[in-house]
């Protein structure tokens, strides 16, 4: 039950965010029946949970049976724990790994060891400190191994791994809890680095046969089998954005994202809206002024470019997106239907934010985490 305060805060707010925790339940569970059993499912919840809020987020997955979680930033495990033991189980929070992608880089080795949060391991230095601290604290250590396979990015490249190979005492002390890769171009199943990679990961998993292997990420989940491994670790899917571009979205909508009009006017020719004179009006029309704007994440690519909805009913951005405002053309809106106080629908209610993200040129992750924090956030069913 919501407080006075909040109530009054959801009165106030000009935008507000609906976060769906069942449905963010339902798809870790869509994903599940996807790899099958035998493969276990972690829960990728960096950037605050894609921008819905991890300390929501995280515990709502840990509920739906998450048991690993990965994070980019060691302030995001921290986040993630204080979530956990406020709102889990004592014994769910015992069972559960926080991994921080940015290995070691991220923090020294003594936070990690404090704080009981696993290091991905990006490099040989990083396993070479690693080892350092185990024999320090003489006893093993948990940690997981990024070897790059043809990403680019994070991970050992492959004169490192073949180093490690040779000299693999310097893994003594270290605990693998997981053996990783990540894909570059999951979301294009036809994309010849796919089978590229996987070759690559399998020669990589073969030397450590008792390490569980983590390879597809949310699109890679749906290239079959042959990628899931033992550890599967979707982000984007969890939170509704489509992991088949181009296909229907097998994953249940979590976020809806709306606008508060704040004023009404009707201008004719040869009248301007908004910065720059962008948008020339042709004739009588009536616009509506959302409090919403680049500020909270509403991209300014979507000028005179984006749409919102009143119901089933489609309309236009006009002129240029600011900073806290937007113009909608409501003129074929029937007049009750949009009066100052009305909140207007800003990602598509079938498609959510992939169809704000085609709109901007960008994609859905972009759209989640750019969510500003001047939205009220409600969520449901947690």
């Amino acid at each position: 039950m919501s407080s006075p305060l909040q109530s009054a805060a959801a009165a106030r707010a000009g935008g507000r965010l609906t976060i769906d925790l069942a449905a963010l339940k339902s798809n870790y569970r869509r994903l599940c029946e996807e790899i099958g059993p035998g493969v276990a499912c972690a829960a990728a919840v960096k950037a605050d949970g894609y921008g819905l809020g991890i300390g929501r987020v995280g515990p709502a997955l840990a509920d739906a049976g998450v048991r690993r979680f990965f994070v980019a930033h060691f302030d995001e495990a921290l986040r993630l724990k204080s979530a956990l033991a406020a709102r889990t189980p004592s014994a769910v929070v015992a069972a559960c790994e926080i991994f921080v992608l940015n290995g070691l880089i991220a923090a020294p080795s003594a936070d990690y060891l404090g704080e009981d949060v696993r290091p991905v391991l990006n490099s040989l230095g990083e396993v070479d400190q690693w080892h350092k601290a185990s024999a320090a604290a003489d006893k093993a250590l948990p940690a997981a191994l990024h070897v790059d396979t043809g990403m680019c990015r994070l991970g050992l490249p492959d004169n490192e791994f073949q180093t490690l190979m040779s000299s693999r005492a310097r893994l003594k002390g270290i605990d693998l809890r997981v053996i990783m890769s990540h894909l570059a171009c999951a979301d294009m199943p036809d994309h010849p680095l796919n089978q590229q990679q996987l070759a690559a990961f399998k020669e990589i998993r073969a030397a450590f046969a008792d390490t569980p292997a983590s390879f597809a990420n949310s699109s890679g989940i749906f290239l079959g089998p042959d990628y899931h491994f033992d550890v599967a670790r979707p982000g984007v899917a969890l939170y509704g954005i489509n992991p088949l571009p181009g296909r229907v979205n097998p994953m249940r909508q979590v976020v809806r994202l709306q606008g508060k009009i704040l004023q009404l006017r009707e201008i004719d020719a040869p009248q301007s809206v908004g910065y720059g004179a962008a948008y020339q009006a042709a004739g009588p029309m009536r616009i509506a002024t959302v409090a919403v704007g680049y500020a909270d994440g509403y991209l300014r690519a979507l000028s005179d470019r984006g749409h919102a909805w009143i119901g089933d009913r489609r309309i236009d951005v006009v002129g240029r997106v600011s900073m806290d405002l937007l113009a909608l053309d409501v003129t074929a809106i029937p007049g009750d239907a949009a009066v100052p106080g009305t909140f207007v629908d800003l990602f598509d209610p079938e498609t959510g934010a992939d169809s704000l993200a085609a709109e901007a040129g960008t994609i859905g992750y972009e759209i989640l985490t750019s969510l500003g924090q001047r939205y009220h956030r409600e969520y449901l069913g947690d």
